[in-house]
C-alpha cells in the first residue's frame, strides 16, 4: 500500500495534539468518530484537571470508598501493573509532588513563569496504598493521597482508540496522542513509518530518524518539553517517586517500541527514572529503545534499529 492510499486526520484531546491515519481513507469519518468517543470517556474519567472527572473525586474522597466505572477501574489497573512491573519506577500516586511543584492545570494553561515555591524532597505515597476491587467497582485512597495516570492513561487511551477505530474502519489505524503511538488491523507496506524526535509537536521535516513497526506501540518520554518555571527552579513532570521530585538523571528522552502503547510508555517513563540503570533494565526486558543523554549521545539498546534515513 502506498502512502497516497493513506488518509490523516489531527486534531487535540487530553491536553495533546492527536494523529489519526487510515488505510482506507473512505473510512477516515467513522474511524476518527471512533476515537473521539474513546477520547472523550478517558478524559471524562481520568483527567485531573477536570472539576467533574471521577478520578478528581476519587483523589478528593479523603480515604472514603469511591465506586469507580469500569473504565476508570480498568485504567487505575493498568497503572498498579505499571507500577509492579517496573518496582515503583513508574508510580501513579505522584499526584501531589505533581501539583505541588506547579502542574494543577492542562499544560497549555500552565504559566511558564511563576512565583518560587519551596520544594521538599519526600517519596511518594506509593502506588501500594491504592485499594481497587474490580468486582465491586470501587476504589479507596488513603486521605491526601492523589492519583495521576499520566504515564499510562493516554498511552491505554491510544490503545483502545487504535482497536476501536480499526474495528469502525475495517482498516489499518495509526493512532498518536502526543508521541504515543498504537496500530491496529493490518498495516501499510513496510509497515507504519514514524518519525522519531524529542518533540512531539514537532514538524515530520524536523524529525530526527524514522523506524517501522508493523503491530504494538511507540511512546517516548522526555523531560526536554513539558517545562515551567518557579522562580530561579526550572521543573518538567516526570518524577521521581522516591524524592517526589522532577527526575534529576542522565536521559533527556527514552522511546521504546513494544506489545502495546502502554507497555511502550511505562518504559520510556521507567527508564528515565531509572537513570543509569535504564540501559540494563531495558536490555532485560527485551525492549527495542533509544536513549539520548543531555549533551544529545544517542544510545540504542535491544535490537533498535540503526537510522533509516
Amino acid at each position: 500500500m502506498t502512502e497516497t492510499e493513506l488518509a490523516a486526520a489531527d486534531g487535540r484531546a487530553l491536553g495533546c495534539g492527536t494523529r489519526l491515519v487510515v488505510t482506507r481513507p473512505d473510512r477516515l469519518a467513522p474511524a476518527r468518530d471512533a476515537m473521539d468517543e474513546v477520547l472523550r470517556r478517558i478524559d471524562e474519567a481520568c483527567s485531573r484537571f477536570r472539576a467533574d472527572s471521577e478520578i478528581t473525586a476519587l483523589n478528593a474522597a479523603g480515604g472514603k470508598v469511591v465506586r469507580v466505572s469500569p473504565l476508570l477501574a480498568e485504567a487505575i489497573e493498568v497503572a498498579l501493573r505499571a507500577a509492579r512491573s517496573t518496582g515503583g519506577a513508574v508510580d501513579p500516586t505522584v499526584g501531589t509532588a505533581l501539583r505541588v511543584t506547579g502542574y494543577d492545570r492542562d499544560y497549555d494553561a500552565l504559566p511558564a513563569v511563576g512565583e518560587p515555591i519551596r520544594l521538599v524532597a519526600r517519596p511518594v505515597p506509593g502506588w501500594r496504598t491504592v485499594r481497587l476491587d474490580r468486582f465491586a467497582g470501587t476504589a479507596c485512597l488513603p486521605a491526601g493521597v492523589e492519583l495521576d495516570l499520566g504515564a499510562t492513561a493516554k498511552a491505554f487511551a491510544a490503545d483502545l482508540a487504535a482497536s476501536s477505530a480499526a474495528r469502525a474502519a475495517e482498516a489499518g489505524v495509526l493512532v498518536s496522542l502526543g508521541g504515543d503511538i498504537a496500530v491496529s488491523g493490518t498495516p501499510p507496506e513496510g509497515g507504519w513509518r514514524i518519525q522519531v524526535g524529542e518533540d512531539s509537536s514537532a514538524s515530520l521535516s524536523d524529525a530526527e530518524e524514522a523506524i517501522a513497526i508493523q503491530q504494538g506501540g511507540l511512546a517516548t518520554s522526555s523531560t526536554t518539553v513539558r517545562r515551567w518555571r518557579r522562580g530561579e527552579v526550572e521543573l518538567h513532570h516526570l518524577i521521581d517517586p522516591q524524592s517526589g521530585l522532577p527526575v534529576d538523571g542522565p536521559w533527556r528522552t527514552v522511546t521504546v517500541a513494544a506489545a502495546t502503547c502502554v507497555d511502550a510508555n511505562t518504559a520510556t517513563t521507567a527508564a528515565i527514572v531509572l537513570g543509569e540503570g535504564a540501559v540494563g533494565w531495558l536490555a532485560a526486558m527485551a525492549l527495542p529503545a533509544r536513549l539520548v543523554d543531555h549533551e544529545g549521545a544517542i544510545l540504542r539498546v535491544g535490537g533498535w534499529p540503526d537510522r533509516l534515513r
